[in-house]
């Protein structure tokens, strides 16, 4: 059985990853390249080699009560959706109340981790570290890899012809920290993730013009939905994600199209995705539909030439005096340290078991912490695959055969691919309720809805038709939460404290939601009942 686990990286996953170790009674060390944690969410204004960066204004694009950790609420006071500082707050309360910091060596780089020679019997891993110029050397039982996949930027070049001949300043969007600098200035973004649109979005309140090329188009989500509640407490239900499963795939992207399209049509705004119907991550962004009816953004295709001063479009278009371009073109996966291609990306496919072990070791005693890309939070995500690794390392929980772990990795991948598409993009993208109620089946904290709706049918109509939350997975099993049950039952009192500053009278009208609630209940009883007769 494991006892000692390194945990490489002190960000969320980093510091999740410790008090699952703790929770176990493992013996965690963890080694932060930084002085301090919060990785990819703690703003420096300068960028630093081998480390995330964000810009200043990065606000989460998943709200508090389905981004914090299973058994600790975000407190009441908190915004729905956190700016990075205040993100970053929430994770030092963390560490600080379950004593976490002890275990972090700071300002310690791991330069290998290799197998120990006995590694087939053992499981075992020799770690290399340096620290103040020493290099140390310690043998490890596990390791928990929490180094992210932010950090080194893709910036396919040679797919932009004349880049060289462009005098204008040019740089990945990793390089972007505030407006400031960028004033008057023509600017071109290439790409249409969240990052593009928040970056082209803010520097279109004071540039010349700024102008976003996209090859393919995205589908744009606003963070408020249904009577003002935050999206994904909306989107990410049991209900609509067992709807998602059953419905045929026309039906359903013809549901969602309409839905997504009842904000702003999405053609009209040149915007629409060339393959609608894949189920790409949306861009979350509330400005950019604004600023393109103020004219402030303007979309164009794909560049296919750049010159001294200007960028042509496939269109044919040409916009001249170009001074800016910002190149938003995601990461590529990079683990230095690991002395062998542990994590393979081949195929369009990374060689994980349910994006987390390698299958080919002979011991599994090594995993991967958020490399993934789940459409919904990732906290919780990578808290769940937290809870499962350690466990695994104890020997609480097996993993199945090489074999039968790369039928399932080619078999995800192929249902990835038919959901999402191809692209580089989209890799490791998952379906957000069905990979957590996957991670939880593993440890034994999948709640039961049937039993549920029996002993406590007032949380059974909770779980089912409202927001798929982390504290549903501490209601049943190891790390059970006796609080569980109560945040979920308050947590409407948590989204609306922020927000109700001002005395309001109540209204008495019965809303739309639970009657929907009430018909959805019916479906369930009579499908339920259907399938024992």
């Amino acid at each position: 059985m494991a006892k000692k686990v390194v945990v490489i990286g002190a960000g969320v996953s980093g510091l999740i990853s410790l008090k699952c170790c703790v929770d176990e009674g493992l013996e965690p060390t963890c080694f932060e390249r930084t002085e301090d944690i919060g990785g990819l969410w703690r703003f420096k204004e300068n960028v630093e080699d081998g480390r995330a960066s964000i810009y200043k204004s990065v606000i989460t694009n998943t709200s508090k009560e389905m981004s914090c950790f299973s058994d600790f609420p975000m407190p009441e006071d908190f915004p729905n959706f956190l700016h990075n500082s205040k993100l970053l707050e929430y994770f030092r309360i963390f560490a600080k109340k379950f004593d976490l910091l002890k275990y972090i060596q700071f300002q310690t780089t791991v330069l290998t981790v290799k197998k120990h020679p006995d590694f087939p019997s053992s499981g075992q891993w020799e770690v290399v570290t340096q620290s103040n110029g020493k290099e140390q050397s310690a043998v490890f039982d596990a390791v928990m890899v929490c180094s992210g996949h932010h950090i080194q930027p893709h910036i396919p070049l040679k797919s932009f012809p004349g880049i060289e001949r462009f005098k204008g300043q040019y740089f990945h969007s990793r390089q972007y920290k505030h407006p400031i600098g960028f004033e008057g200035k023509r600017i071109l973004v290439i790409g249409i993730g969240n990052s593009a649109s928040d970056i082209a979005s803010e520097l279109s309140k004071n540039a010349a013009q700024v102008f976003i090329s996209t090859r393919n188009g995205s589908w744009v989500m606003s963070r408020i939905s249904e009577d003002g509640y935050p999206w994904d407490m909306v989107f990410h239900t049991r209900f609509k994600s067992m709807l998602r499963n059953i419905l045929p795939r026309m039906i359903l992207k013809w549901m969602m199209e309409q839905q997504i399209n009842h904000w702003f049509n999405h053609e009209n705004y040149g915007l629409e995705p060339k393959n609608k119907y894949l189920m790409k991550e949306p861009i979350l962004n509330d400005d950019l539909p604004s600023r393109l009816l103020y004219g402030a953004i303007k979309v164009k295709s794909r560049v296919t030439e750049l010159t001294e001063t200007s960028a042509i479009f496939e269109d044919g278009t040409v916009e001249e005096d170009i001074d800016v371009i910002v190149f938003a073109t995601g990461y590529t996966f990079s683990f230095p340290f690991l002395e062998e291609p542990l994590v393979k990306v081949e195929h369009n496919m990374v060689s994980l078991y349910k994006y987390m072990f390698p299958p080919h070791l002979e011991k599994s005693t090594l995993a991967c912490m958020g490399l993934i890309q789940p459409l919904g939070s990732i906290f919780p995500t990578v808290e769940l695959q937290a809870r499962w690794a350690t466990r695994v390392f104890k020997g609480l929980c097996s993993l199945p055969s090489e074999k039968a772990m790369m039928k399932d990795i080619i078999k995800r991948s192929e249902k990835r691919t038919d959901l999402f598409g191809e692209s580089l993009s989209q890799i490791l993208q998952t379906n957000y309720v069905d990979y957590l109620d996957e991670l939880a089946l593993e440890i034994g904290a999948k709640p039961d809805f049937i039993a549920l709706l029996l002993k406590d049918p007032k949380l059974a109509i909770k779980l089912y038709f409202g927001p798929c939350n982390s504290y549903q997975y501490r209601l049943v099993g190891p790390g059970q939460w006796e609080g569980a049950r109560s945040a979920i039952l308050t947590q409407k009192q948590r989204i609306l404290k922020p927000l109700k500053t001002r005395s309001v009278k109540p209204s008495s009208n019965l809303p739309t939601s639970f009657l929907l609630k009430i018909l959805g209940l019916l479906v369930v009883f009579m499908a339920f009942f259907s399938q024992l007769h």
